[in-house]
């Protein structure tokens, strides 16, 4: 059983967001649309023990004006992060048996920016990891699959902030909603680190598809039901589309300086 419904982070109220705005030693992330003003942040060199997620109505209401970037919420590692230094974009194969992994082929990219001051500029240079369990919910490199390295990996953010990924459509477990996890290493001493979800109707049609159809869906966990996806005020959810039998997404998330 997994232990990363272990929930680490909230939704802010309007008094909070406010305080946020002036407040100092708390590391933020947000999706930032183009040409969008910053959300105000102090240091991002650590990561937060709270999920920081709001909007700009919260402070409007209050009489504050936000920006038009939205926060991300921070969640759970969980027990599965394992270091392994494989820097690679496809990342569907066992590096010693290059065997890869079967599912629906997705094409998994992230657009990092920084936001600093009124702007948000592409990030290079940011070390991002992703690994994910396979299309019947298991992970690599932990009990019956130790030593094995299958969807892991990490890329490095070109000059406009790019790190692209060729993965599966993730299987699920019992206990959590369908979900990749990934991590952001701007430097080597700051991170952050958080979760993808997907829409439950497109995992209901995926699953119906070899191999996932080996497992079903009796007593899948939809996102309603799943508490880390409820952190996330619904912030993580990747839009995805589908060209044949495979599927695409890029997720924007810009890193608070």
């Amino acid at each position: 059983m997994d232990n990363d419904d272990a929930q680490i982070g909230r939704i802010l109220s309007r008094r909070e967001v406010l305080a946020l705005l002036g407040g100092s030693g708390v590391a933020l992330l947000a999706a930032c649309a183009p040409g969008a003003l910053a959300s105000p942040s102090p240091s991002a060199t650590t990561q937060p023990t709270g999920a920081a997620a709001t909007t700009a109505a919260a402070a409007t209401n209050a009489g504050t004006a936000l920006p038009s970037c939205i926060v991300r919420p921070a969640l759970t590692e969980g027990p599965y992060f394992v270091d392994e230094k494989l820097n690679r974009s496809d990342i569907r194969s066992d590096p010693a048996t290059s065997a890869v992994r079967p599912g629906a082929v997705l094409t998994l990219n992230f657009l990092v920016s920084r936001v600093s001051g009124s702007a948000c500029t592409a990030l290079s240079g940011a070390m991002v990891d992703v690994w994910h369990c396979d299309a019947l919910g298991v992970y690599s490199d932990v009990g019956s699959a130790s030593g094995q390295k299958f969807l892991r990996g990490s890329q490095t953010t070109d000059a406009s902030g790019s790190a692209k990924f060729t993965t599966i459509y993730p299987g699920w477990y019992q206990g959590r909603a369908v979900h990749i996890h990934f991590k952001i290493r701007p430097t080597s001493s700051s991170e952050f680190t958080s979760q993808l979800f997907f829409d439950d109707a497109l995992s209901t049609q995926v699953f119906a598809q070899s191999p996932y159809s080996q497992k079903g869906t009796q007593g899948i966990t939809r996102n309603s039901s799943d508490g880390i996806y409820q952190q996330s005020g619904g912030k993580l959810l990747l839009n995805v589309t589908k060209s044949g039998d495979a599927y695409t997404s890029t997720f924007d998330i810009g890193l608070a300086s």
